[in-house]
Order: structure tokens, then sequence, then C-alpha cells
């Protein structure tokens, strides 16, 4: 099960509002509604978590690109909201690469290294397992690198504790 909402910060503080992903397809689908949450160009969180499976922030800042953190990508891959995620920028690939992980590849002339990927599904290091992304983006409000790192399956509600805004999320949840 998916929960997923957004954090507008506002003069008035965290205004929170339950977020439809149905029609988001790109991560920059996702940054055009969390723009459009705030108007006076605030920053946005944008919240999405799978039951103990892996959560994912992003922040949208004004104009600025948006910054992601996913704490677990391998899980989020799973998923066609994770996949909305990782970016081939956050994966750290040449965007468009369909062969990203050429290290992974039987390169030798022979075709058993594309047999074993094929078997298993592709390589086991194309899409890492743990977290991927900028750890440092909620530092300055107040939940720290380490403290992200460490966020239980229901990181949602402790990431909205720390800045503030937990009844403000639960109108929504």
């Amino acid at each position: 099960m998916y929960f997923a909402a957004l954090l507008a910060r506002t003069e008035d503080g965290w205004e929170a509002s339950d977020t439809e992903l149905d029609d988001v397809e790109t991560l920059s689908d996702l940054a055009d509604l969390a723009r459009e949450a705030a108007p006076d160009e605030d920053t946005v969180l944008v919240l999405i978590e799978q039951e103990d499976a892996w959560f994912g922030v992003v922040r949208i800042d004004g104009e600025e690109d948006p910054r992601i953190y996913v704490s677990d990508a391998a899980a989020a891959a799973r998923s066609s909201y994770g996949e909305i995620l990782l970016t081939d920028e956050l994966l750290g690939r040449e965007p468009g690469d369909d062969d990203a992980d050429l290290d992974s590849l039987d390169l030798d002339g022979t075709e058993d290294g594309e047999d074993e990927d094929a078997e298993d599904g592709g390589s086991a290091d194309a899409v890492p397992h743990g977290p991927v992304g900028d750890v440092g983006i909620l530092d300055d409000l107040g939940v720290t690198e380490k403290e992200l790192k460490s966020l239980s399956a229901d990181a949602v509600t402790e990431i909205a504790d720390a800045l503030g805004a937990s009844e403000t999320l639960e109108t929504v949840r």
C-alpha cells in the first residue's frame, strides 16, 4: 500500500495535501504538481512511502531542479512510483543509456553474459540496494543525514514530526 502527500511550507507553517500520483509519469510531472502547491515558490516536499519497503522524499525549492532521496533503490525500482524517482542521474547512469552497467556484461564476443543477465532479470548492480540520492535533503529543516538514513517503516510520519507538521499531515492521511 502506498501513501503520498505534499507538504508545502508557507509563511503560516506547513500545509499538507493528499496526492494522487496516478497521472504522474515522470519526475518533471511530479515537480510540476509540487510547484502548483506552492504559489510563492516556497519549499514543497513530496513524501511517498510503500509500507515496510521504501520511502522517498522529493524536495522542490522554487524553480530549482528537484532534489531526491530514496531509502532503498532496489525496492523502489519494483514499484511504479519508485521508478518515477529513480532517474538515470540519481543512479549514476548516462541518460538513455540502456547499457549503463557495461562492467557487468560479458564483452569477450560471446553471448554468455547476456544470457545470464536475462535469466536473473538484469544486472544485480544496475539498481543498488539501500539509499540513493541527496542525504542532506532535509538538513536545513531539522532532519540530519544520520536521522534520515535511520528512519523506520513509518518514515513519512517521522519526517512530519521532525518538521512540526505531524498534525497537518494526519489531516490528509
